[in-house]
């Protein structure tokens, strides 16, 4: 599958050619200089490996610094490989655009960090509906309830929705609309939503 790596940068509104309202995110996809090429006889299976965002030279270790070295390639902060690519037409430190990857019209998905939410309770991490509000109820309005039997099982399951730490995991977005291309700016405008925070790192592909 083609893909880019990106950053987003926030949502907007755009209008189409009926003059229709839709929501978008915005999201800066490369451009993406490419850093290693797999290939069956060597790696096993064939890809580009390319990189997106700037990254201090210091912080850098020494094995990445002589990775992006051969490539010809500054401090990148992501790598990412895409399949998909004919990889007899490209060489290190060729740079993809976004205009290369995606026309307007295509479906694409979004793969990001969701935002981290920290420690939550049940009514918000898995839309529980709360206990009742009388009858003497003061303290079980958003309790999760029961969450076992007392003589059978008496033990409570593996992967019972409770309480817990909520967010800051892989997520996808499927079968988003590319609505609008800015090359000039590196700008790519999907319908809808996509995971994570703003500026935060994403992969999209067809």
């Amino acid at each position: 599958m083609k893909g880019l790596l990106g950053k987003k940068l926030g949502m907007t509104n755009v209008f189409d050619d009926k003059g229709n309202s839709i929501s978008v995110t915005v999201i800066e996809a490369g451009p993406c200089p490419i850093t290693a090429i797999k290939t069956k006889e060597r790696d096993g299976y064939e890809a580009l490996q390319v990189a997106f965002g700037e990254k201090p030279e210091r912080v850098t270790n020494k094995p990445l610094k002589g990775h992006f070295a051969k490539a010809g390639v500054k401090p990148s902060a992501l790598l990412g490989e895409f399949d998909g690519y004919e990889i007899g037409s490209y060489k290190l430190g060729d740079v993809i655009s976004v205009d290369k990857v995606f026309v307007v019209g295509d479906k694409v998905s979004v793969t990001g960090t969701s935002k981290g939410k920290g420690f939550q309770g049940v009514v918000k991490r898995h839309h529980f509906g709360g206990g009742p509000v009388t009858h003497g109820e003061s303290d079980r309005t958003r309790a999760p309830g029961s969450v076992g039997s007392s003589s059978y099982p008496s033990r409570t399951f593996k992967g019972l929705r409770m309480a817990g730490r909520m967010g800051g995991k892989r997520s996808t977005m499927k079968n988003l609309k590319v609505v609008r291309l800015i090359p000039d700016s590196n700008l790519i405008l999907v319908e809808g939503s996509i995971p994570g925070p703003t500026n935060g790192f994403v992969q999209i592909w067809k």
